[in-house]
């Protein structure tokens, strides 16, 4: 049965901040839900390039030339973001292993790698279809930043070319 204007409920200033409350918590939190979005965008390629480094570390420290040989494996498969690239080495003609660790070994341009720590992620420069994001990394407490490019549909990594 519907009700009229004079049996209608008493107005109840309680409720009414409850439910005013009630938005202003709602609004809030998708405030910060979007805040940490935004903010932890990146934070799968930092992740994945804070894993490679740290395999390298693994190889610099290891003892034994198997050990040793099983991490710089690890870090490739991460590289290429393949961990079963052994079964299938012509894929990568374009970069094999032996050259990767020509350049990520003890005689590469980092030598051999102590200590890292990720800096930041960033979006390329140029606006529009960027592919990849780049993800700073100081290496050995070096002054000199190493940049290292993320693709972002296949995860596979690349000397930044910025």
């Amino acid at each position: 049965m519907p009700t009229t204007l004079f049996e209608a409920k008493p107005y109840d200033p309680q409720r009414e901040r409850r439910k005013k409350i009630r938005w202003i918590t709602a609004i809030v939190v998708i405030l910060i839900v979007a805040g940490l979005g935004w903010h932890f965008r990146y934070w799968q390629y930092e992740h994945r390039v804070n894993r490679f480094f740290e395999a390298l570390e693994r190889a610099s420290s290891s003892s034994s030339a198997t050990d040793k040989e099983n991490n710089y494996e690890q870090a490739y498969a991460i590289w290429m973001n393949d961990p079963n690239w052994k079964q299938h080495p012509q894929q990568y003609r374009d970069y094999p292993f032996g050259s990767f660790y020509l350049d990520w070994g003890p005689g590469g341009e980092w030598g051999l790698i102590k200590t890292h720590k990720v800096i930041g992620t960033v979006p390329p420069p140029t606006k529009g279809n960027s592919t990849g994001v780049i993800v700073g990394i100081i290496v050995n407490e070096r002054a000199e930043q190493s940049h290292i490019w993320v693709e972002k549909k296949d995860k596979t990594m690349h000397p930044s070319p910025y």
